[in-house]
C-alpha cells in the first residue's frame, strides 16, 4: 500500500492460511505508453531548444521517475541544462527557460497584494530565469525573493 507501481518494482503475496504461513515478492514492470519529445541529434548543455531539436514519438512514460514534458511549448525556446543524445525523451529537468539578468544586475521589484502594488529597484543576487525564482537586495539591505517576469522584473505576490 501506497507504493507507486511505474516501471520497475515489486508486488508481494502473503499467505496466511494453511499450514505455515509464507511470503513472496514478485517482479514486476509497468509500461506507461504515450507521445512525448524526443531528440533528433545530440545536444551541447545551454543549447537553445527550437523544433528542429525533437520529434514527437510514442514513448514509455515509465522508463523515469521524472515526468515527460508533453506540450512543445514547455520546450522551445528553453535552454538544455544537460547533454541530451539522440532518442532520448524530453524530461522535466532537462531543460529551463533561458537567463534574462545575471546577479549583480539592476532590476525592478513588483509587490503585488490585495489592493495595493509597490515598486522599487534592487540588485539581483542570484541570476534570473524567466518563471523561475531569483533573490534580490533592495536598498535598505532586506533581501527578497520573487518570480522573474522578464529581463527587468521579480514580482512579489504576498
Amino acid at each position: 500500500q501506497g507504493t507507486r507501481l511505474w516501471g520497475r518494482s515489486r508486488i508481494g503475496l502473503r499467505c496466511v492460511e494453511g499450514p505455515s504461513a509464507w511470503n513472496v515478492f514478485l517482479p514486476v514492470t509497468v509500461r506507461v505508453w504515450g507521445p512525448a519529445w524526443v531528440v533528433r541529434q545530440p545536444v551541447a548543455p545551454g543549447t537553445t531548444l527550437t523544433q528542429e531539436h525533437a520529434e514527437l514519438a510514442e514513448i514509455d512514460w515509465a522508463d523515469s521517475s521524472t515526468p515527460v514534458i508533453a506540450q512543445a511549448e514547455d520546450w522551445i525556446g528553453n535552454d538544455t541544462t544537460r547533454a541530451l543524445m539522440p532518442g532520448q525523451a524530453l524530461r522535466q529537468g532537462m531543460v529551463r527557460s533561458p537567463q534574462v539578468f545575471a546577479a549583480g544586475t539592476q532590476v525592478r521589484v513588483q509587490v503585488q497584494g490585495p489592493g495595493f502594488a509597490l515598486s522599487a529597484t534592487g540588485e539581483a543576487l542570484s541570476h534570473g530565469h524567466v518563471g523561475q525564482t531569483a533573490r534580490v537586495r533592495l536598498p535598505n539591505r532586506r533581501v527578497l525573493t520573487g518570480t522573474v517576469r522578464n529581463a527587468e522584473t521579480v514580482e512579489i505576490d504576498l
